[in-house]
């Protein structure tokens, strides 16, 4: 029973087509509507699809939706692909999907709903975008790592943004309303109504 709840989004329509928007919509975000300032930084909210699918749906999810929308946004422009930076848009959506699942599915209030988006964003930055994600830009086109550093208060007012948004998400009652529908509640089991 909990296998087949784990595997809820992939395992209906709805749940593709809805992992198949959200990697569409940060194809859209990250290349077709980025503000690139420079061959190495660019300011795009790319990110913010995976994570709500991370946040949402778990890590399974948001690392297929950021490693599958990095791959076909590189195919579809023209962009080398780079294992480590696929890799890394793999991990944000990952991240924000166990921060998701550890901290959202248990909060009732609004209070902690906001920390949580908050945490869930920040952490899936940190790890995916300003550490991965660099090392792949690093270690692949061979750019300064002087250079790079501008990548963490753009990322960090990025991630503010984000996880903005996220808390937003994460307190509609409409959102998490059609959340549930794909994947229900966990149900308690006896031993929940023991204790």
């Amino acid at each position: 029973m909990q296998k087949k709840q784990k595997n809820a989004l992939f395992g209906s329509l709805y749940g593709l087509v809805l992992s198949a928007n959200l990697a569409a919509l940060s194809i859209v975000l990250g290349k077709y509507l980025a503000i690139n300032i420079d061959q190495y930084i660019r300011i795009s909210f790319e990110n913010l699809p995976i994570i709500v699918g991370g946040f949402f749906f778990g890590p399974v999810v948001g690392a297929v939706i950021g490693a599958v929308a990095d791959l076909i946004g590189c195919v579809m422009v023209g962009y080398a692909i780079n294992p480590i930076i696929t890799c890394g848009a793999a991990v944000i959506g990952a991240v924000a999907g166990v921060v998701g699942w550890l901290i959202f599915r248990n909060q009732s209030t609004r209070t902690r709903r906001t920390v949580a988006a908050f945490v869930a964003t920040a952490a899936a930055h940190v790890l995916g975008s300003m550490i991965i994600k660099s090392i792949g830009m690093y270690v692949y086109y061979g750019h300064a790592l002087e250079v790079l550093w501008v990548r963490i208060p753009l990322y960090i007012c990025i991630a503010a943004a984000e996880g903005a948004l996220m808390a937003v998400l994460a307190n509609s009652r409409v959102f998490t309303r059609e959340r549930d529908k794909i994947i229900p509640q966990r149900r308690s089991n006896k031993n929940d109504d023991v204790q």
